[in-house]
């Protein structure tokens, strides 16, 4: 069976998925910024009408054409739409491959008769595009070099064993060859494919390099080059249609559990745990409606899931009934093979994930946080506050001597009777008499920090016990004591002990 690859190219893709979702009218152009200037990007037919062209700098298209209409470019939508259109190729072909950022090259080796012949699969193809409103150029050849030539000088089929005259015509610039190798054939007058097909090769990779002749064989036939589709990203998803409509929510989650078995055996297919999870629920009146769930850690475990959507499904409207489910899972990320059971430590954690998720879901995982130590030993810097959800909890380095209160707040000033520490003092209009008392323990400021509240000095910091019950923690600035001493020195209360 002789090789057939068709080549589909895309010169306007980018104007074309744009203006699908917002028309207009008139010359048109998606800008991209490069350097400090825009330039023109991807133009529609009537620009290109109006002698723009791609690459363009923006301020001379102005002033070429004033009344073109301009929105900046999105590479990612760009890709996704011809991701889309190389999913969609495939009633054409088992393997399409991307080529290049605008084309695609699909093997349609013994598919052309399914379709009535090459000039009729051509047709059907080039007529399902144009009434989707994109501009295309096909070609069908022997050779990935050739459909790929002749798909951006026009199009057309070229018959098996006939690829010299197939693409002879076309300059030599269609071998996928780069600007300084063409200007360099041009200039001895090789311009066209035509004039290198009978020339010696080692001549010609000596005086433009081993690149043009691969490329030239490649073309004609002499050197392989494979049609290589890549990949599809795996799809989280599964559905469900029902032969009569449901409205009570036991049988939503009936239908919700089965879906989950499905779903979370393709996440573990690929080591995959979810984050997000979506419920949508087709009505028979054509309506829709959706509960999404998040998840606090990637989890693929359908009982723990389902418990997270009881009370979403509880508050749907069914209408006239449900009579489709659907189930995805949006975001996802790795999660490794776990055992099942593992001991208290493991569901300890899955305890504490589904407690997270359960109230995350209810006022936003951004608002559940978790304390996390942070490298300074001043006290209001010595931890940050991170979503729980979104981090990892890390144990509090140990520091000898160093234990700190459960509660702290902004210095508040005491009245404190002499001695070091005091043997009395008044704190929120109690007074309170030391019992016993654990310190001094000195915290110089940061100098690489200006923190106002740390203008004073260095601090001497006490573990005060008193006989009334609290246990305070107190700080001193010894270097604002006064004339008489410890006796006039400035004391704060930060803290309180458990």
């Amino acid at each position: 069976m002789a090789r057939r690859l068709l080549s589909i190219w895309f010169p306007r893709l980018a104007s074309d998925t744009s203006l699908r979702t917002r028309p207009l009218e008139g010359p048109f152009a998606l800008t991209h910024r490069s350097g400090n200037a825009d330039h023109l990007h991807c133009l529609n037919t009537a620009a290109s009408a109006k002698g723009l062209t791609r690459g363009m700098a923006l301020a001379d298209a102005r002033a070429i054409c004033p009344d073109l209409a301009t929105r900046p470019a999105d590479l990612a939508r760009e890709a996704a739409a011809l991701a889309s259109l190389r999913r969609w190729a495939g009633r054409y072909a088992p393997m399409v491959a991307t080529d290049g950022v605008d084309g695609l090259m699909a093997d349609i080796s013994g598919v052309p008769h399914l379709f009535g012949g090459e000039s009729d699969l051509r047709d059907d193809l080039q007529a399902r595009l144009e009434r989707a409103g994109l501009h295309a150029a096909s070609a069908i050849a022997g050779t990935r070099g050739a459909a790929h030539a002749l798909a951006r000088h026009g199009g057309g089929i070229i018959a098996d064993g006939r690829l010299a005259e197939g693409i002879g015509h076309l300059p030599v610039t269609a071998l996928r060859v780069d600007h300084d190798t063409a200007e360099a054939l041009a200039r001895v007058g090789l311009s066209r494919i035509v004039d290198l097909v009978h020339l010696p090769r080692a001549p010609l990779a000596r005086r433009f390099g081993p690149g043009l002749v691969l490329r030239l064989d490649q073309a004609l036939g002499a050197q392989s080059e494979p049609v290589a589709a890549e990949p599809d990203a795996p799809h989280f998803g599964v559905r469900m249609t029902l032969p009569e409509p449901i409205g009570l929510q036991s049988d939503v989650m009936a239908g919700l559990a089965r879906l989950l078995d499905r779903l979370c055996a393709k996440l573990a297919e690929h080591r995959m745990g979810a984050r997000r999870v979506r419920l949508e629920l087709r009505r028979v009146d054509r309506g829709t409606a959706q509960v999404e769930i998040g998840l606090a850690r990637p989890m693929r475990d359908p009982a723990r899931i389902a418990a997270l959507f009881a009370k979403g499904v509880d508050e749907i409207d069914s209408g006239f009934g449900i009579d489709g489910l659907r189930l995805t899972a949006p975001v996802t990320e790795a999660l490794a093979p776990e055992q099942i059971g593992g001991g208290p430590a493991i569901r300890h954690d899955d305890a504490l994930a589904d407690l997270l998720s359960s109230v995350g879901n209810r006022i936003g995982f951004d608002r559940v946080l978790r304390f996390l130590p942070a490298t300074s030993l001043i006290p209001e810097r010595s931890f940050l506050l991170a979503p729980a959800a979104y981090s990892t909890a890390e144990p509090i380095p140990y520091r000898a001597g160093s234990k700190r209160p459960i509660t702290l707040f902004p210095p508040e000033p005491v009245t404190a009777a002499s001695g070091t520490p005091p043997a009395s003092f008044r704190w929120r209009r109690m007074r309170f008499t030391t019992l016993r008392a654990t310190g001094p323990e000195r915290i110089t400021p940061e100098w690489w920090f200006d923190d106002p509240a740390w203008r004073s000095g260095l601090r001497d910091y006490w573990r005060i016990e008193t006989q009334e019950g609290p246990r305070l923690w107190l700080f001193v600035t010894p270097q604002a004591q006064g004339w008489n001493g410890p006796q006039d020195a400035n004391w704060y209360v930060q803290g309180e002990f458990a």
